[in-house]
């Protein structure tokens, strides 16, 4: 008999599953179930995406592309980024097409980081952060964002997690899951920290389009002094409703982007053809479609937020992605037991704030792209269990 304790990585043992699919996973064996759990659209990838997807099956383009991704993709990428974000990347030396931005994430984290670099994560974030880091043989530090100062990093956190081994600084703005920004200003006061050392900046930028303070999104790289050392992180899933076509992609330095390059040849080969014409369509077209969405998640953000407040439950005001934080502090629960009383009484799905860092306990991510019958459903059922427990 093989002893498997002894077979696997002692490192992945370790690592525990996502908090967010283990609401997710028991939701899906109950009836009934409102769930605010997952983070994927529930508009319908735009026709003309779509059409396009099909158009290139039944023309039988179906070969690999190059490893760094089909050349009109990488060209149309290179317009997008200069036309929303003010960014001139080279679709030569500086760009990759990545099986979904989780692809991206992980081939930079490990194209940068070796045994006991440390990487500073913000939390609460996105769960991959941590782990990937961890799989890389780096170190993670943890920087606790807090509520009041609307979830961002600030100059004096960073400079006080910095170390002569940091290699890396990830910047998940719009945030999943509070739904914080980073500014212009904001991102000036940490160049300001950063520019005397060889810190590389790895920003996720996966909500970019998703971002509701009246003001356009601000990428670092565009932040004067930030380009040469910032890795840009982004992708299809949220903004074009394309989550099952795994399609992302990451810009950056030549000298990065080759490393980085290479991990993505040995490790997938290149991201699926069909859904990288697909996104050809989306960049040429679908402006007006991300607009109908962003200006539909807005006025959910709204309902949800106000929903909360009205509750009890107090909520700053998310300014990007799609998901709302709420305290439940006021309830005397954790975040954990909330969310599991909640789900078992009362049907409704939540994500406890551990699920993203333990300075997420107090809180719950709620996710408003879902419609709004749905979500008005939830806060009621919400309002009941909280009559119940009061």
């Amino acid at each position: 008999m093989i002893d498997y304790s002894k077979v696997i990585n002692t490192t992945v043992k370790e690592i525990k599953p996502s908090g967010i699919r283990k609401f997710f996973d028991i939701a899906a064996t109950m009836e009934d179930v409102i769930s605010l759990g997952v983070g994927e659209p529930d508009f319908q990838t735009p026709w003309q995406i779509r059409k396009a997807g099909i158009n290139s099956l039944e023309r039988g383009r179906t070969k690999y592309t190059s490893n760094k991704g089909y050349n009109k993709l990488l060209e149309e990428i290179s317009k997008y980024m200069e036309r929303k974000f003010n960014l001139k990347y080279s679709p030569e030396d500086e760009m990759l097409v990545t099986v979904g931005g989780s692809e991206a994430i992980d081939a930079c984290i490990r194209a940068i980081v070796g045994s006991g670099d440390e990487v500073i994560i913000p939390q609460p974030s996105y769960v991959c952060y941590e782990p990937v880091t961890r799989l890389a043989g780096g170190v993670p530090v943890i920087i606790n964002t807090k509520a009041e100062n609307d979830f961002k990093v600030t100059p004096e956190e960073l400079r006080a997690a910095i170390t002569n081994r940091t290699k890396v600084l990830i910047l998940p703005y719009p945030c999943n899951p509070t739904g914080a920004i980073m500014e212009r200003e904001d991102i000036e006061k940490l160049y300001e920290v950063l520019k005397d050392t060889n810190i590389i900046v790895l920003s996720d930028e996966i909500y970019a389009e998703l971002t509701f303070s009246g003001k356009p999104h601000v990428s670092p790289a565009s932040v004067e002094g930030m380009r040469e050392r910032t890795v840009t992180i982004n992708g299809f899933s949220k903004a074009f409703s394309m989550t099952g076509w795994r399609l992302g992609f990451a810009c950056g330095p030549k000298e990065i982007l080759k490393q980085i390059i290479k991990i993505h040849q040995f490790a997938i080969m290149c991201a699926p053809t069909t859904s990288q014409y697909a996104a050809i369509e989306a960049l040429r077209s679908c402006d007006d479609e991300v607009e109908a969405m962003v200006k539909e998640y807005n006025m959910r953000r709204r309902m949800i937020v106000n929903g909360f407040n009205k509750l009890g439950l107090v909520c700053r005001e998310p300014k990007g992605a799609f998901y709302a934080f709420p305290c439940i502090k006021s309830t005397g629960m954790t975040s954990e037991e909330f969310c599991e009383k909640l789900l078992y009484s009362k049907r409704v799905a939540v994500v406890p704030g551990t699920a993203f860092g333990d300075s997420g306990e107090g809180f719950v991510r709620a996710s408003y792209c879902y419609s709004v019958e749905h979500i008005k459903e939830a806060l009621r059922r919400i309002g009941e269990f909280l009559d119940e427990i009061n």
